[in-house]
C-alpha cells in the first residue's frame, strides 16, 4: 500500500469513528429500550442492538452525515428484528426437557403462577393494563405505537424506518391505537375516564 493510500485509510478510519461516537453512540438507550420492547427479552434485546451497531459501523459510508442517525438506526434494528423473527420462526421449537422437569418437580414450583418474565420487566415502565394491552398487540401494531407515541417519531420517519408508505403508516398507527384503546376501555371505566 502506498503512504498516501494509508493515509486516506487512516483519514476513514478516524472519520467512521467520529461519525459512530458522535452521531450513533448517543442513541444507544433508545435503541436498547425499542429493541426490548420488540423481543421481551434482556439478551435477545442486547444482541439485537449490537447487531444494529456493527452493521451501522460496516454500513457507515452509505449514512449521510447531518440527516436522522436515530431513524437510521431503529431501520436497521427494525430490519434486523424482521429477519431474526423469520428465521426463528421457520426453525423448529427446542425445549429442554430435563430442565422442565427438573423445575417442575422441585420444591419450589408454585402451580399457580405461569408469568411471563418479559411482560413483568416491561410493566414498570408504562403500568400493569396499559404495558399487557400493549404487549398483546401484533407487532407491526405495537411497534408503530412504540415509534410514534413512546419514541416521538414524525409519521416520515416511521415510513422511512418500516419501510412502508407514509398512507400504511397513519392507518396501522390509527388501527392499533383503536385496538389499544378497546383493551383499555373497561380498565379506563374503572379509573373513572
Amino acid at each position: 500500500m502506498t503512504e498516501a493510500a494509508e493515509v486516506r485509510k487512516n483519514y476513514n478510519d478516524v472519520e467512521k469513528q467520529r461519525i459512530f461516537d458522535g452521531e450513533f453512540m448517543p442513541h444507544v438507550d433508545s435503541m436498547y429500550n425499542f429493541a426490548y420492547r420488540l423481543t421481551f427479552d434482556e439478551d435477545d434485546a442486547k444482541d439485537l442492538v449490537q447487531d444494529t451497531y456493527m452493521k451501522a459501523f460496516r454500513f457507515i459510508n452509505s449514512f449521510q452525515e447531518g440527516t436522522n442517525a436515530k431513524a437510521w438506526l431503529f431501520r436497521i434494528l427494525k430490519n434486523s428484528f424482521i429477519n431474526e423473527y423469520r428465521k426463528k420462526s421457520k426453525q423448529p421449537t427446542k425445549v429442554d426437557y430435563q430442565e422442565v422437569e427438573t423445575f417442575y418437580n422441585s420444591d419450589d414450583v408454585d402451580e399457580k403462577i405461569t408469568t411471563d418474565l418479559r411482560v413483568d420487566a416491561v410493566q414498570d415502565m408504562i403500568g400493569d393494563e396499559v404495558s399487557n394491552a400493549l404487549n398483546s398487540l401484533a407487532v407491526d401494531f405495537r411497534t408503530v405505537i412504540i415509534l410514534c407515541d413512546l419514541e416521538g417519531f414524525t409519521y416520515e420517519e416511521m415510513a422511512k424506518i418500516l419501510d412502508i408508505p407514509i398512507g400504511t403508516v397513519r392507518s396501522r398507527l390509527h388501527r392499533a391505537r383503536n385496538l389499544l384503546k378497546d383493551k383499555l376501555k373497561s380498565y379506563a371505566q374503572s379509573m373513572g375516564y
